[in-house]
């Protein structure tokens, strides 16, 4: 791995470049930002894949939802349409992409739209959507052509961004300059017991500028729940197949294998879209299970997929499962972010 990463630094330094200087651009004025009055929270990252964005925005709605409107705008990773696109009772995930899908299926009564082009989105939103006091930008950090009242930046434990290099021999998408951009920076995904001395380490190693704050956040899982069936409850002696179509699947594997008797995992690339002969060849794993007492569980995220006509006829006869997935804020931090968050959307409207 180190060998490769060296063999990758040539290109990575050429890829930081280029960013780099687009950045200098956007900061010097070269290339313009629009801003908006209303509210816009971004939430994104430095680095490619999963550092769990859609949960913590899904915290945002629900520590806004009932004394805010609020819509959601996404970029709409790997849907198959194209433009602006607000959500309906008939659109499906293909149409905005699973994590859109997601979050309009579980928070039913915000506006989620979605827009590779943020700047057009904006207005478009607010034309379908005119009762919006807040909108949550997903995965935006990097979209600099439109300029959010406040950044969040997430970055994982297991891969902080300061330990990280840029791509391709790193996962990062810019300098690790760029969380200066940020008025908030989240440590993700942490273990529930972690110090209070390894957090001021990382603290350290991050160095916020004095306007920046520096939160800690980590995975709490509910019971799983039934694909199709959401009374039915799930064995805790059964052996488990996971299937996920996530970047990072471990802390997941990690807190089945406590809750289980046993843990197989079939890992799919990130936002996988699947098919019959994907999930029949999911099925063929799962019957070679020597097992009695087995069940298939899959990501939240996954599920929603899962849920069209087809897909529904060929996995309803067997217990299948989605794990549920919050995340929360140590004691310590979670007022205080809570109270951030409220006084921006507060003062701007």
């Amino acid at each position: 791995m180190l060998f490769l990463r060296l063999i990758l630094i040539p290109f990575s330094f050429i890829y930081a470049i280029i960013i780099g200087i687009r950045n200098v651009f956007y900061r010097i004025g070269i290339i313009g930002s629009t801003e908006f009055d209303i509210p816009i929270i971004c939430v994104g990252n430095l680095s490619f894949g999963g550092t769990g964005k859609t949960p913590h925005i899904e915290y945002i709605i629900r520590l806004l939802e009932n004394n805010f409107k609020i819509a959601v705008l996404s970029r709409g990773y790997r849907r198959k349409t194209k433009g602006y696109v607000f959500t309906n009772e008939k659109t499906s995930p293909s149409d905005i992409g699973d994590e859109p899908f997601q979050l309009k299926n579980k928070f039913n009564e915000i506006a989620v739209a979605v827009c590779e082009n943020r700047v057009l989105g904006v207005p478009e939103l607010l034309g379908d959507a005119p009762e919006t006091d807040v909108i949550l930008m997903d995965d935006g950090f990097q979209h600099r052509a439109i300029k959010a009242g406040m950044n969040i930046l997430l970055t994982d434990y297991s891969r902080l961004f300061y330990k990280d290099y840029t791509a391709p021999s790193g996962t990062l998408r810019e300098f690790r300059s760029a969380y200066k951009r940020a008025q908030i920076i989240i440590v993700t995904k942490c273990p529930e017991d972690l110090s209070d001395e390894l957090q001021q380490t990382i603290i350290s190693n991050i160095a916020p500028l004095p306007s920046q704050k520096v939160f800690f956040s980590y995975q709490t899982y509910d019971a799983p729940v039934g694909v199709y069936d959401e009374k039915t409850i799930a064995d805790k002696k059964s052996d488990v197949l996971l299937f996920a179509g996530i970047a990072n699947t471990y802390s997941l594997e990690d807190h089945l294998r406590k809750e289980f008797k046993s843990v197989t995992v079939v890992r799919f690339a990130d936002h996988k879209e699947y098919s019959e002969i994907v999930l029949n060849a999911v099925l063929d794993k799962f019957s070679q299970m020597e097992s009695n007492n087995k069940i298939l569980i899959t990501t939240e995220k996954d599920a929603v997929k899962l849920r069209i006509h087809e897909f529904a006829e060929l996995l309803s006869s067997v217990p299948i499962f989605y794990q549920p997935l919050k995340i929360n804020f140590f004691e310590r931090y979670r007022s205080a972010f809570n109270n951030q968050i409220i006084a921006y959307v507060t003062q701007k409207n």
